[in-house]
Order: structure tokens, then C-alpha cells, then sequence
């Protein structure tokens, strides 16, 4: 017989604190309940609502600042992958899961990054220049940096901020099977990028 883990009250007001971010609509820079004004909405004590505030401060969803009290702040994407990256979960995750999930990502802002090139030039041109730092990549750790820099710039193109925050997500698991990428490998995927950038540049969305 297993016994269900009780949550912990920490864990049960960090859930109640973004609930309430959410149903009063706060946006980042907007004040919250002090912490004994939340301790007494929430029926728990200050400390556990000082714990679940320094949880969610950790992960900038709460800032507090002296003299302003709480806010709600803007969530820290690095320390979120970080987090996740020790996540029992997803250790052991297939690297070709990985794959499908991005190019599901990608391929889903394709029309929406076609039709923002065809209104803003600089988004074609700052693409084609990543893919010029390719040809000189001189080694693997660089060519990983330039390949998550062209990834994340190809959803940013897309004007979907949270599509962006999603790919994020994925880069700290591609990180675990990376280094076995062969020179081969790397060829083929400058030379994929580039024909990518073409075929966006010229809104060919079928091609792309």
C-alpha cells in the first residue's frame, strides 16, 4: 500500500500566489499583498508564505525590493532550464523526442515568421547573418552556441513570445547529447539553415 504524499504548505501558497497573479491579472512591475496580508488570505503562517515568495523570487516570478515590498516580476528563463534540467523526469529523455517536439515548434511559426519577413527586412537579414558565422565556425562548442542562437531567433521572428520561452526549454536537453555531433553532421546542418533562411526570404512556406 502507498502512502500520497502530503504536499507541503510551502508548496501549496507558492500554488496560491500564482493563482492569484493570474485571477487579479498582474503584470510584471504590479504590487502584491504584503506577506503577512498573504499569510492571512491564505489561512497559513508568514514563514511558509516567505518560503513560497523566495521559491518564486528564485525564478523571477516575484521580486522583492526594499521600500516596495512584493511585485510580480519577469520569469527567468536560465534559471528555469536550469532547474528542469535536473528534473527526474526528463534525464533520461529521448534525444529524437527532443527533435520532433522542435521541429512540431517550428514548423507550427513558419506562416507567421514568412509573413513578418515579407513587412520587416531586418529579420531576414539578421538570420542570414548567423548563418554566415557558421562557414567559420572553427569548432563544435561554437557552432552549438550559433545553432541555438539561429533556433531561438527563428521563433523570435515569429512575434509568439510564449512559443519562444517554450523553445527555451528545449535547448538545456539538447545540451546532453550535442557533443556527439560529427563534422558530417555539422555540414549538413549549416547547409540545411541556409536553405531554410532562403526559402523563408522568399515566402516559399511549403519549401521551408
Amino acid at each position: 500500500m502507498h502512502t500520497l504524499r502530503r504536499p507541503k504548505v510551502r508548496d501549496q501558497a507558492t500554488a496560491q500566489i500564482k493563482q492569484y497573479i493570474v485571477e487579479q491579472r498582474l503584470a510584471p512591475g504590479d504590487r502584491l499583498p504584503t506577506e503577512n496580508q498573504l499569510a492571512e488570505t491564505f489561512g497559513i503562517s508568514r514563514l511558509s508564505v516567505r518560503e513560497a515568495t523566495k521559491a518564486l523570487e528564485f525564478l523571477g516570478i516575484v521580486e522583492a525590493k526594499t521600500g516596495v515590498g512584493l511585485t510580480v516580476g519577469r520569469i527567468d528563463m536560465g534559471r528555469v532550464t536550469e532547474h528542469l534540467g535536473f528534473h527526474s523526469g526528463l534525464l533520461d529523455v529521448d534525444p529524437r523526442q527532443l527533435i520532433d517536439s522542435r521541429v512540431i515548434l517550428e514548423t507550427g511559426v513558419l506562416p507567421h515568421v514568412v509573413r513578418r519577413m515579407k513587412d520587416d527586412a531586418t529579420l531576414e537579414a539578421g538570420r542570414r547573418e548567423i548563418v554566415l558565422q557558421f562557414d567559420s565556425a572553427r569548432d563544435l562548442k561554437t557552432f552549438i552556441a550559433l545553432d541555438i542562437q539561429f533556433h531561438r531567433m527563428l521563433l523570435e521572428a515569429s512575434g509568439l513570445q510564449p512559443l519562444v520561452a517554450f523553445g527555451d526549454l528545449l535547448h538545456v536537453f539538447f545540451q546532453r547529447f550535442r557533443e556527439s555531433v560529427k563534422r558530417a553532421d555539422w555540414t549538413t546542418g549549416v547547409e540545411s539553415h541556409r536553405r531554410l533562411v532562403q526559402h523563408l526570404a522568399a515566402g516559399n512556406l511549403d519549401k521551408a
